[in-house]
């Protein structure tokens, strides 16, 4: 039965992953193949991505564009631009540099290949501190 985003399956299948199992493991205990397996994984984690940009776009409606990191910037100096384009809009971000930085690349693992901007980030903050990315 789906509830939310996931079906079970999808459900089943991620928190098998979680534990550490591999795709074939999985298989092996819900009785079908690893390539499906790898399909369920696929969907749900797409789903989840659908999600996560979903609610990103909701709450910047009530944000205001702060800045665009731009591709090939170090992720090093994202903070330092970050606060001086807050203060210049009277918002306190409500992260220190290290929260800030986990932040940015826990919400676009994608978009950053260890310190690097891989692609444009747009950022948006709400006048609670808080940051979300367009």
């Amino acid at each position: 039965m789906k509830q939310g985003l996931l079906t079970d399956r999808q459900k089943e299948v991620l928190r098998y992953r979680k534990k550490g199992l591999t795709q074939q493991q999985i298989a092996e205990i819900i009785h079908t193949s690893k390539a499906n397996v790898c399909t369920i994984e696929k969907a749900a984690l797409e789903n989840i991505a659908r999600a996560r940009e979903t609610l990103e776009f909701l709450y910047t409606l009530d944000a205001t564009h702060l800045c665009t990191l731009q591709k090939g910037l170090d992720l090093l100096k994202v903070p330092e631009i970050i606060y001086a384009e807050a203060e210049k809009v009277g918002v306190k971000v409500k992260y220190d540099t290290i929260s800030l930085i986990n932040r940015i690349r826990d919400a676009n693992p994608e978009r950053f290949r260890g310190r690097q901007v891989r692609e444009d980030v747009e950022i948006y903050i709400n006048n609670d501190g808080d940051l979300y990315f367009g």
